[in-house]
């Protein structure tokens, strides 16, 4: 069983930057591809960005392609989301989630664990 939890939500202005935090316990995450996905109200949850085991392998969805870095470090058992040049639709709760298959993706369905989100409000 894996635990997530995220941090460094908040509210910030548009053209602004935050870096998002998800912490594991219970299991190292280093065998774990890791997503992140965001949800705004009355819309579905969507992928916005993954990365592989050594972070060698990462993906994007095309909405944040350029302004969003993902990360992780194994050792900590962490995995970041810079988020930069924010956009007032980037306003959603963000969730990271950890999958147990070893190929990058954003199939939302597939993740095998979720976090409790964290709230990203972008101001124009």
């Amino acid at each position: 069983q894996v635990q997530l939890v995220e941090s460094g939500g908040g509210l910030v202005q548009a053209g602004g930057s935050l870096r998002l935090s998800c912490a594991a316990s219970g299991r190292a995450l280093s065998t774990y591809v890791m997503g992140w996905f965001r949800q705004a109200p009355g819309k579905e949850r969507e992928f916005v960005a993954a990365i592989g085991w050594t972070a060698y392998s990462t993906l994007y969805a095309d909405s944040v392609k350029g302004r969003v870095t993902i990360s992780r470090d194994n050792a900590k058992n962490t995995v970041y989301l810079q988020m930069n040049s924010q956009k007032p639709e980037d306003t959603a709760v963000y969730y990271c989630a950890a999958d147990r298959t070893p190929v990058v993706h954003g199939r939302r369905g597939v993740y095998d664990y979720w976090g409790q989100g964290t709230q990203v409000t972008v101001s124009s």
